[in-house]
C-alpha cells in the first residue's frame, strides 16, 4: 500500500531540530571501508532508504552490518565478492562509488550501472575516464561495467567537470595504488572532506580538500577506525527553507553554518533573521518576505542544486519575482507542475524558471517525482492552506528520515498515512 503524507498548513514553525548525518558523506564513506579489512564505526548514522540500499550491497559483498539508533558498524573482515547486480545498482546511484575500492582491493571488479533519481544526464564518463588514467582496464558491455587493474598506478589526472562522484571514486581508488597521484580540477564540496578526513584516520594519506586540487599518497594498508560523519547541509538547508517559507522561529542543532554559507547570505536578503551561534543556527521570519531576484545553481561553495526546489517552494510565497538557473541538471524542474496545483505563479523555459510571488498557496494532491522536489512539496504543504497530500514519498524517505516526525517536533501537522 502506497505511504502518503497528509499536511494540515497554515502553522508557524517553533522549536528546534538535529540536522541529521550527511547522506552524501555516508555513501563513498561507507564504500571506503572495503579498502581495509577490519571494523568500523560510523557515528551519525541516518536510517535513509539510499544508506539502506548501501548496506544491502556491503553484505552481499561480505561485510557485516549492525546498526544501533545513531550508529553503523561495519565489519569488512570477510570482504570477498567484487560483483554488484542490477538489483543492487538500480536502488542507489551511489553504488558507483563502490568501483574505486573494489578495483584498488581486488584488481578486478564487476558493476552494474547506477540508478537513482531521474533528475537528468548524470554520465559517469568522468570516473571511468580517471580510472583508465589510472592503469584500469574498463569494458562496457551488457549492462554491466568490467574492471580489470593488475597494472594500476599513479597519475596526474585532470577531470573535465570538477565531478562530485568522479572526484570520491578516485580519491578511493589511489589510495592503494603506490606513488603520488594528483587530482586537478576536482569538487571542493565539504563532503569531498569528509571523506578524505575518513581515509587518513584510516592510515592514508590525503591532502587538498576543499581545494581543487587533491595529491594522494597511495599506501599498502588500512585499518579500521571510529568517524563521527558529518552533518547534512542539505537537510540543514532544507530546515532553513522551511521555517522561512512558514514563518516562526526555528533552532538547528548541529548545523555547520560555512557549509552553507551561499544559502545564508540569500536568505539574508529575503529579511529573515540568522543567527549563527557555535554548531547551531537559528532563524527567525515574522513577517513576508522579499523575493530573491536571481538564483543560479553551481558546483559547491555556490547555491548548490539540491536545494533548488526547495528554494523554489519559497520564491512562490515571497513578495516580488525571481529567477531561478538550474544549469547542473536538465530535468530538475519536476516540482514545478506539481507547485503550480497549489497556486504557484511559475514560467518555465528551458533551464530558467521565472517565479512570481503569490500571497496564498493551497493544498492540493501533489506527486514526488524525485527527492529534492518531493522535499519542496513538503514545504508547500506545510505554507499552504488546507490539507495537502504527498504521494510518492518512497523519493523523500530516500534522503530524510522520518520527515515528518521531525516537522511535526517544530509545531507541523503533518502525518504519514
Amino acid at each position: 500500500m502506497e505511504n502518503k503524507l497528509l499536511i494540515n498548513g497554515g502553522r508557524k514553525l517553533f522549536g528546534e531540530v538535529r540536522v541529521d548525518g550527511s547522506k552524501n558523506s555516508f555513501l563513498p564513506i561507507m564504500a571506503g571501508c572495503l579498502l581495509a579489512e577490519d571494523d568500523f564505526c560510523l557515528n551519525n548514522f541516518t536510517h535513509i532508504e539510499d544508506l539502506k540500499a548501501m548496506t544491502e550491497i556491503l553484505e552481499v559483498l561480505g561485510c557485516k552490518i549492525n546498526c544501533d539508533k545513531a550508529s553503523l558498524y561495519i565489519d569488512t573482515k570477510h570482504s570477498n565478492n567484487a560483483k554488484i547486480t542490477h538489483e543492487l545498482t538500480q536502488k542507489v546511484r551511489a553504488s558507483i562509488f563502490l568501483l574505486g575500492p573494489l578495483l584498488a582491493k581486488f584488481r578486478s571488479c564487476v558493476v552494474a550501472y547506477p540508478g537513482g533519481c531521474n533528475i537528468g544526464a548524470r554520465p559517469i564518463d568522468i570516473h571511468l575516464k580517471g580510472l583508465r588514467s589510472l592503469g584500469a582496464k574498463i569494458i562496457e558491455k551488457h549492462g554491466y561495467i568490467y574492471c580489470f587493474g593488475e597494472n594500476l598506478h599513479s597519475a596526474e589526472i585532470v577531470l573535465d567537470f570538477p565531478s562530485v562522484g568522479a572526484t570520491e571514486s578516485l580519491m578511493l581508488c589511489a589510495t592503494l595504488i603506490e606513488g603520488e597521484t594528483i587530482l586537478k580540477n576536482v569538487a571542493r564540496e565539504p563532503e569531498i572532506e569528509d571523506l578524505q578526513n575518513f581515509i587518513n584516520t584510516m592510515g592514508g594519506d590525503i591532502r587538498g580538500a576543499g581545494c581543487d586540487q587533491i595529491v594522494i599518497r597511495g599506501v599498502k594498508k588500512l585499518h579500521g577506525c571510529t568517524y563521527d560523519v558529518m552533518s547534512d547541509r542539505i537537510i540543514a538547508g532544507t530546515y532553513l527553507l522551511a521555517g522561512a517559507m512558514c514563518g516562526g522561529d526555528v533552532l538547528l542543532d548541529g548545523a555547520i553554518a560555512e557549509h552553507n554559507e551561499c544559502l545564508l547570505a540569500l536568505l539574508n536578503q529575503t529579511a529573515c533573521q540568522i543567527d549563527v551561534l557555535g554548531d547551531k543556527i537559528r532563524l527567525r521570519a515574522d513577517k513576508r518576505l522579499s523575493s530573491i531576484s536571481e538564483i543560479k545553481t553551481m558546483p559547491y561553495p555556490f547555491f548548490p542544486t539540491d536545494l533548488q526546489a526547495q528554494m523554489m517552494a519559497l520564491q512562490t510565497v515571497c513578495e516580488g519575482a525571481s529567477v531561478i538557473y538550474e544549469t547542473m541538471f536538465e530535468n530538475r524542474f519536476g516540482q514545478v507542475m506539481e507547485l503550480k496545483k497549489m497556486g504557484a505563479d511559475i514560467v518555465v523555459k528551458g533551464q530558467t524558471a521565472l517565479i512570481k510571488g503569490v500571497k496564498t498557496l493551497y493544498g492540493a494532491d501533489v506527486f514526488a517525482t524525485d527527492l529534492r522536489a518531493g522535499a519542496s512539496l513538503v514545504l508547500a504543504g506545510l505554507k499552504a492552506e488546507g490539507y495537502t497530500t504527498v504521494h510518492n514519498i518512497e523519493f523523500i524517505d530516500r534522503g530524510y528520515e522520518k520527515i515528518e516526525e521531525k516537522y511535526s517536533l517544530l509545531g507541523a501537522d503533518i502525518k504519514r498515512i
